[in-house]
């Protein structure tokens, strides 16, 4: 006991600058410079390491309390911290969608290089800079292939962000507020890039309703000077693609499987069922194929397809493209004890929302 007192008057007796301390958090150094002060949302024990592993949209449930006030609104940037308070990480705030933060960094890689910490506009361009040499190093553009996704949205460390390149346009879609209310500088990012002429923005409005933004007046803004179709390339296929299309116009993130498909067709039967503007279909063809038929229900869509039949000199007896439901060509089919060597099933989304209307 005595010696506990002893220790306990040495310690008082040091000048505070010699006893250990605990390393103070780089952004809650960054975040106490700000004048009008940085509201802090603390995790649910328990909570934090899905988020230090890499998941970046913090959901309410996984919230315990919001420290500061006024409260932060809707695109606010916020600290994100465990349950001791201590911070995790920074993102931008959404006091309405169910993910109520989008996180943009965490705290390790501010410590690493702070010089984004707590900046939406520096980390936009400093992620959107790491894509396009990403994108350089992987070989696109090239003499091959013009058309790519520069922007993989979380695959790009920025979450409700897409942008596919199509030649010398780029079509950005956002399905986040935040991206919304970046647009100038989101924009600005993509402008600088050589060989992008034009940009078309394409807002997903349902998505965007969820996020709390109005969409009354939210529309697709294109470039009076951009034609509403467009040819481009692609591992040395030509596609006509549709600026009023679906999604950005073209899947731009199946260039991979259209490619590895080409490289299994050889001499097979191929079917592919929602086929669009018949990406999978072409690449089949292009690959060998002895017969290939796509089923679509968008009249649009297969005239593409029919066209970029003729743009890459295919055969029409090999290959061919019906307008059918897809359920129904199935049912059919499986009447007439019909098969297919490959069969390519890529449908779109068949449960747009989690509640039953």
């Amino acid at each position: 006991m005595q010696q506990l007192k002893l220790s306990a008057r040495l310690i008082k007796s040091l000048p505070i600058s010699s006893l250990p301390s605990t390393p103070s958090s780089t952004l809650q150094q960054i975040a106490s410079s700000h004048s009008k002060g940085i509201a802090k949302v603390v995790l649910k024990k328990g909570k934090t390491q899905l988020f230090k592993d890499g998941s970046p949209m913090v959901y309410s449930g996984a919230v315990d309390r919001i420290i500061g006030r006024p409260p932060p609104k809707t695109g606010d940037i916020v600290l994100v911290a465990d349950g001791t308070e201590k911070p995790i990480g920074w993102g931008l705030y959404n006091s309405v969608s169910m993910f109520c933060v989008r996180l943009m960094q965490l705290e390790e890689e501010a410590t690493r290089d702070p010089s984004c910490a707590l900046d939406m506009k520096k980390l936009l361009e400093t992620r959107t800079n790491a894509a396009i040499e990403l994108r350089r190093r992987l070989g696109l553009p090239s003499s091959h292939t013009n058309a790519y996704r520069l922007v993989n949205s979380e695959g790009d460390r920025l979450s409700g962000l897409i942008v596919d390149v199509f030649g010398d346009l780029a079509v950005i879609a956002s399905s986040a507020a935040w991206v919304e209310n970046y647009k100038p500088e989101v924009e600005a990012c993509i402008n600088r890039i050589d060989g992008i002429n034009h940009i078309n923005w394409r807002p997903s409005v349902d998505i965007l309703k969820e996020e709390g933004m109005d969409v009354s007046d939210m529309k697709e803004v294109h470039p009076s000077t951009c034609p509403e179709r467009i040819k481009v390339m692609e591992n040395g296929i030509s596609y006509a693609i549709s600026l009023v299309g679906q999604k950005t116009g073209f899947y731009a993130d199946q260039r991979e499987n259209r490619q590895f498909i080409s490289t299994i067709s050889n001499g097979q039967k191929v079917l592919d069922i929602c086929c669009y503007s018949g990406g999978f279909a072409l690449n089949a063809a292009h690959g060998g194929a002895i017969d290939v038929t796509g089923v679509d229900t968008s009249m649009p869509a297969l005239e593409l397809a029919r066209e970029n039949i003729v743009l890459n000199n295919l055969d029409p007896g090999r290959i061919s493209f019906l307008r059918e439901d897809a359920i129904q060509f199935m049912k059919g089919a499986l009447s007439r004890n019909e098969s297919w060597d490959i069969v390519i099933l890529d449908p779109p989304k068949l449960a747009p929302r989690k509640k039953v209307q």
